[in-house]
C-alpha cells in the first residue's frame, strides 16, 4: 500500500460510520432500525421510535450508497439491500411512504411529511449512483403523489398538516383556514432532493414543486425574518435549526439552478445569521427554545451542505467555513471511544421489539452525536430538556452525508481548471490531494492527467508572503505576479501527468472565545483545527485528545479513486 500522511480522511470516517448503520437494525422486527441510544444508562440502551420507518430507512439507505461510492467497497451490500427492501415495502398504493401502525403505543399508519424528504433523498441517490429503473419508477410515483396531495391555490401550494392518511388530510378545517404549519419541515426541506431528482431525470413535476415550495417559504410563510433570522414562534418549531438549514440548502440549490441571484442573497442572509448562532468549529443550537442547549449533527450537515452550495456558486469564502466544520465538529462528533459505555452481557433486561441493552456500544460505534454539547459527545445540562438521546438514526445517516458533502467537494473541475477547494486528503482521476495539516502547512498535489490549470485554495490565515510552490519542473515563489488567480486561489499553470506539486505555508496558533447556549468556551486553534477546548467535557470529552507533531505521521492506506464521479 502507498504511504500517505496520517491526517483526517473522510472516506475512512465513512467506513467507520457504516458500523453504526449496520448495527441499528433490529432482527426481532425484520431489520427495522432502532432510532435512539442512551449511552449514559447502565447498561446503555437502544430504543425504537416513531421515526423508524421512512425517515430512518431513507437516511440509512442514502448513507449506504454514499459510503459505497466514497470507499469503493461493497462490504455492506447486504445491509443496503435490507434497507432498500423494507423501504419499498412502506410505499402505499398512492405512491407515498407510510409509517407502520404500532397499536400498542398508539401509532396509526400515516404518511408523515417529514419522512417523505428522506425517502426521496434515498431514491434519488440510489438512481444517481446505479441508474436502477426501479428507483426511478418509485421516485416518479412519489413525486407525482407529493404534487397530487399539495393544496393548490392561486399564489401558493402547501401541505396543511404533518400527516397524510389513506383517507386524505386529517383536517379539512386546516385547508379551509389556509393553515400551513411549519412549511420548512414539510415543504422547504423537500426542495433539495426534488431538484436533484429533476436534474438527474428531467422530471418536470419535481421542478414545479421546487418553484412553488420556494415561493411558499420566501414570499408567504414567515419562516425567516427580514434580516435572515429564524422565526422563533412556536408554530415554526421554535426555529428548529435542522429544518431551517435544510430548507436553506434546497433554496441555495434552486437559486443556482434557475439563476435567481435575489434568492441566493436571501439564502446568504439567513445562512450568515445561522453561522452567528453556531460556534466557529461547528456546534449549533437545536432551536431557539428548550433545544438551544443541544447540538444535532443533522444541523451541522445542513450547514456543510449549504456552505458547499454557496461556495460552488462563486461565494468561495464559504469553503473556509466548510473546512472548519469538517475538520472539527463533524469528525469530533463521531463515536470511536467506547470505554465509557457499559453494555449488558445478555438480553435478560430487554423489551423485545422496543429496547435492547446488548452490545449497544459496539453496535453504535461510528455514529454521530444525536444531541451533543460543544465539548462533549453527550449533552447532559440542567437547562433546557436535560439529557435526551446520545445517538439518533437520523444523525447517523446525516453524518455520513456530511462526510460525502465534504469529500465530494475537495476537488472540483470544469474544462478550464481543476480546483482544490478543501485541504483534505482525497484521490480523483485528475489529481490526488495529500494534506499534512494540521501538523505542517503542506499539501502535496499528485497530477494524473495533463491539465490546463490547477488551482488550490490557500486559507486566509496562511497569508501570502510565505506561500511557496515547488514543482518537479522547477520552483517558483507563490507571491510572484501571476501566481494567484482572480478567485483568490493559487494558480499552477499547465501541470503535467506524473508531476508532484507541493504547496507550503505557515500555520498559526490562535485562541478564541466561543459562546454556545449562553456559556463561554476558550478554544485553541492551529490553523483550521481546534486543538483544545476549556472547560473540557465529562462523559466523552471532545478535542482533548488531539496531538500535534513537528511533521505529519505517515500510514499505509490505499485511497479510493472512483472510476465514475457523480455529485449531489
Amino acid at each position: 500500500m502507498p504511504e500517505i500522511p496520517d491526517t483526517v480522511l473522510l472516506e475512512e470516517r465513512a467506513e467507520l460510520a457504516m458500523n453504526a448503520v449496520a448495527g441499528l437494525p433490529d432482527q426481532d422486527l425484520d431489520g427495522i432500525p432502532y432510532f435512539s441510544a442512551d449511552l449514559l444508562a447502565r447498561p446503555a440502551a437502544l430504543r425504537h421510535g416513531d421515526w423508524d420507518y421512512g425517515s430512518s430507512h431513507g437516511r440509512l439507505l442514502d448513507a449506504c450508497v454514499l459510503a459505497r461510492h466514497m470507499t469503493g467497497k461493497d462490504t455492506w451490500r447486504e445491509v443496503e439491500e435490507g434497507f432498500r427492501r423494507r423501504l419499498i415495502g412502506f410505499f402505499g398504493d398512492d405512491g407515498l411512504s407510510y409509517r407502520l401502525a404500532r397499536p400498542e403505543v398508539g401509532w396509526p399508519p400515516n404518511a408523515n411529511l417529514i419522512d417523505q424528504r428522506a425517502v426521496l433523498l434515498s431514491l434519488t441517490t440510489w438512481y444517481v449512483s446505479d441508474g436502477d429503473p426501479e428507483a426511478r419508477r418509485l421516485a416518479d410515483r412519489h413525486v407525482a403523489a407529493l404534487k397530487r396531495i399539495a393544496i393548490k391555490e392561486r399564489d401558493v401550494w402547501f401541505y396543511p398538516a404533518s400527516e397524510y392518511t389513506p383517507g386524505g388530510w386529517p383536517s379539512p378545517n386546516a385547508i379551509a383556514l389556509h393553515l400551513a404549519p411549519d412549511p420548512a419541515s414539510f415543504s422547504g426541506r423537500l426542495i433539495m432532493p426534488l431538484l436533484r431528482y429533476h436534474q438527474a431525470t428531467g422530471n418536470e413535476d419535481a421542478l414545479e414543486l421546487c418553484g412553488w415550495f420556494a415561493r411558499l417559504i420566501v414570499r408567504k410563510s414567515g419562516v425567516f425574518n427580514e434580516d435572515g433570522s429564524f422565526n422563533s414562534a412556536r408554530a415554526y418549531r421554535s426555529a428548529h435549526f435542522h429544518t431551517r438549514l435544510g430548507t436553506l440548502e434546497g433554496l441555495a440549490r434552486y437559486a443556482r439552478h434557475v439563476g435567481d441571484h435575489e434568492l441566493t442573497a436571501y439564502v446568504r442572509r439567513a445562512y450568515d445569521w445561522a453561522l452567528g448562532q453556531a460556534t466557529a468549529f461547528g456546534w449549533t443550537p437545536g432551536d431557539l427554545a428548550d433545544q438551544r442547549y443541544e447540538h444535532e449533527s443533522c444541523s451541522l450537515v445542513d450547514l456543510i451542505g449549504t456552505g458547499t452550495t454557496l461556495a460552488g456558486s462563486g461565494h468561495t469564502a464559504y469553503w473556509g467555513v466548510v473546512e472548519r466544520f469538517l475538520r472539527n465538529h463533524l469528525v469530533e462528533s463521531q463515536l470511536l471511544d467506547l470505554s465509557w459505555v457499559e453494555s449488558a452481557p445478555d438480553a435478560s433486561g430487554d423489551e423485545p421489539g422496543w429496547v435492547t441493552h446488548v452490545r449497544v456500544g459496539e453496535r453504535v460505534r461510528g455514529a454521530f452525536a444525536g444531541y451533543g454539547a460543544p465539548n462533549d459527545f453527550v449533552c447532559d445540562v440542567e437547562l433546557g430538556r436535560g439529557h435526551t438521546a446520545d445517538v439518533q438514526a437520523c444523525c447517523v445517516g446525516s453524518g455520513l452525508r456530511g462526510l460525502f458533502w465534504g469529500w465530494n467537494s475537495i476537488v472540483t473541475a470544469d474544462p478550464r481548471a481543476v480546483r482544490v477547494n478543501l485541504l483534505l486528503t482525497r484521490a480523483t482521476r485528475q489529481v490526488t490531494v495529500l494534506s499534512h495539516l494540521p501538523h505542517e502547512g503542506r499539501v502535496d498535489l499528485d497530477v494524473h492527467e495533463d491539465l490546463p490549470e490547477l488551482r488550490m485554495r490557500v486559507p486566509d490565515w496562511a497569508g501570502y508572503a510565505k506561500v511557496r510552490v515547488v514543482r518537479e519542473s522547477g520552483d517558483f515563489d507563490g507571491t510572484l505576479a501571476g501566481a494567484w488567480a482572480p478567485d483568490g486561489y493559487l494558480s499552477i499553470p499547465a501541470p503535467r501527468r506524473g508531476e508532484r506539486v507541493t504547496v507550503t505555508f505557515p500555520v498559526p496558533e490562535t485562541a478564541s472565545t466561543e459562546v454556545a447556549a449562553g456559556r463561554e468556551y476558550r478554544v485553541r486553534w492551529r490553523g483550521d483545527d481546534v486543538i483544545g477546548i476549556s472547560p473540557e467535557g465529562t462523559a466523552r470529552p471532545m478535542y482533548s485528545g488531539r496531538k500535534i507533531h513537528p511533521t505529519a505521521p505517515r500510514r499505509d492506506y490505499a485511497l479510493a479513486r472512483p472510476a465514475r464521479e457523480w455529485a449531489w
